[in-house]
């Protein structure tokens, strides 16, 4: 019983004095959160109808748990029905889990509005059991709180868990919650379960240590939970060959449940041609390139691997919107079982014209550069993107489109370079589809940094035949004939 209102209390210390400041300010007369349960991310969907008690509000508050917060990689607050998100600032003073939203415009007395968090967590869900046979489906458990905290009082409330497959093993059922239900605590419909709807929430620290509880949802999923440990991708552009050459290092592991027992090859392939595959082995993936993409590679530590194919599409100008990628399918040496760690590279080339410009008046290059390809329903534990310069790059700048972990300026040296090349590094953390940004880094290329490498290969080869032109010269016999 003690580990069960550790959470609670933390959180009621932790939000209490910023509660008692703004529960006056706002009335919620509805939350909804929406919670659609994945393999390694989990997209929730919180929406406040939201009312305001006092005039001229602009800032409304949210709140998060310590817990949720932790295992939130990526967040953002709109106003229902629009597309621009609202701008927020977190309060890591003392709470560290409470989000200031800027509103639109000020609320007078008794006004309205709807606002909508959406939320992506990553490393939210576990698989249960742990193990699995070959043949065993692949069941995964996730644990949230019942009630959604708010700085302000909540009319009502309801909280619902959707899953992709109707398969539902089991569901928590909440106690100690009859006081706020009307219908039934709890209702599952297909592979949605519903909490609620519960009336008058209230906030104070009462209510938080008294009936906030864990819920928990078992459930069958149906596709490969996969984590990207580590991902190294190396950006390297050429003005002199007109080209922005990017190579991906990845090392990729199967999060779902470990195998139990051994692996049977012959069991395998006859899940391939009857296509019942067990739904925790990764086969096959697929990747999304920019378009105009050549000379694609894919390789591991044994060397090339041919089970790949690529579906490239023309390039697009500069600025344009994609409405087509190049497709690469990538089949892995072997089937990747949960626990199964599988380590390769791909790279590509693409035009440089399609991500850099020039600004002829100040004489500044932009060059576009994406943080990642997406992997579809994949979080990226690690990332590292350095971006190699052109060598005699100089008021190098660069804007990341979302914080990094840190940045740093270092010299790569390459084949026919002098004094190198300058490159910029960028470290990134739990990276989702929602992270697939672009870095801009400008920079000036002088004109005798764009003839520096002709002029020292014109020198290294005028060198070559003046040696080889003095040494046809020299005799080195000691008599004469």
């Amino acid at each position: 019983m003690a580990r069960r209102w550790t959470l609670p209390l933390l959180l009621v210390s932790a939000l209490a004095p910023s509660f008692s400041l703004a529960g006056l300010a706002f009335e919620n007369t509805a939350i909804v959160r929406t919670i659609e349960l994945g393999g390694s991310l989990v997209h929730v969907s919180t929406a406040y109808a939201v009312k305001a008690l006092e005039p001229g509000q602009t800032t409304y508050q949210i709140a998060l748990s310590k817990v949720e917060r932790a295992k939130t990689s990526w967040l953002e607050v709109k106003v229902k029905g629009r597309t621009t998100p609202l701008e927020l600032s977190e309060d890591e003073s003392s709470t560290e889990h409470l989000l200031s939203v800027s509103l639109p415009k000020p609320l007078a007395v008794n006004g309205t509005l709807n606002l909508v968090l959406e939320t992506v967590q990553t490393h939210a869900t576990h698989p249960f059991p742990q193990q699995a046979a070959q043949k065993d489906p692949q069941l995964l458990k996730y644990n949230t709180d019942l009630f959604t905290i708010s700085p302000y009082t909540t009319l009502v409330q309801r909280t619902k868990i959707k899953s992709l497959a109707p398969n539902v093993i089991s569901y928590t059922t909440p106690h100690d919650v009859d006081s706020f239900v009307r219908d039934g605590s709890v209702t599952k419909t297909g592979g949605t379960i519903t909490y609620g709807p519960y009336h008058d929430i209230q906030t104070d620290t009462d209510f938080v240590a008294k009936y906030q509880q864990s819920v928990s949802v078992h459930y069958s999923f149906d596709y490969p939970v996969i984590e990207v440990e580590t991902l190294r991708r190396t950006a390297e552009i050429s003005h002199w060959g007109s080209n922005l050459n990017i190579e991906d290092k990845i090392h990729l592991h199967n999060a779902g449940p470990t195998l139990k027992g051994h692996f049977s090859r012959l069991e395998y392939q006859s899940q391939i041609y009857l296509r019942q595959q067990t739904p925790h082995i990764l086969s096959d993936f697929t990747l999304h390139l920019p378009p105009g993409v050549t000379n694609a590679y894919f390789y591991d530590q044994n060397g090339n691997v041919s089970t790949s194919h690529l579906r490239t599409t023309p390039s697009v100008a500069k600025g344009s919107k994609a409405t087509q990628y190049s497709v690469l399918e990538l089949r892995p040496r072997y089937p990747v079982l949960g626990g199964w760690n599988y380590s390769f590279t791909i790279g590509f080339d693409t035009p440089l014209q399609d991500s850099v410009g020039y600004d002829v008046k100040n004489g500044i290059y932009v060059v576009g550069v994406p943080v990642m390809t997406s992997f579809p329903g994949t979080v990226v534990n690690d990332a590292e993107v350095k971006i190699i310069l052109p060598e005699g790059a100089t008021n190098v700048e660069f804007v990341s489109p979302f914080p990094e972990l840190s940045n740093s300026m270092s010299t790569h040296i390459s084949y026919l370079d002098t004094a190198g090349r300058p490159a910029v590094t960028f470290t990134y953390k739990d990276l989702t589809y929602k992270h697939a940004g672009i870095i801009y880094v400008s920079y000036r290329v002088p004109l005798s940094a764009h003839l520096k490498k002709a002029m020292s290969v014109g020198a290294a080869f005028f060198s070559l035949f003046a040696l080889a032109f003095m040494a046809r010269r020299v005799d080195l016999n000691l008599h004469k004939k």
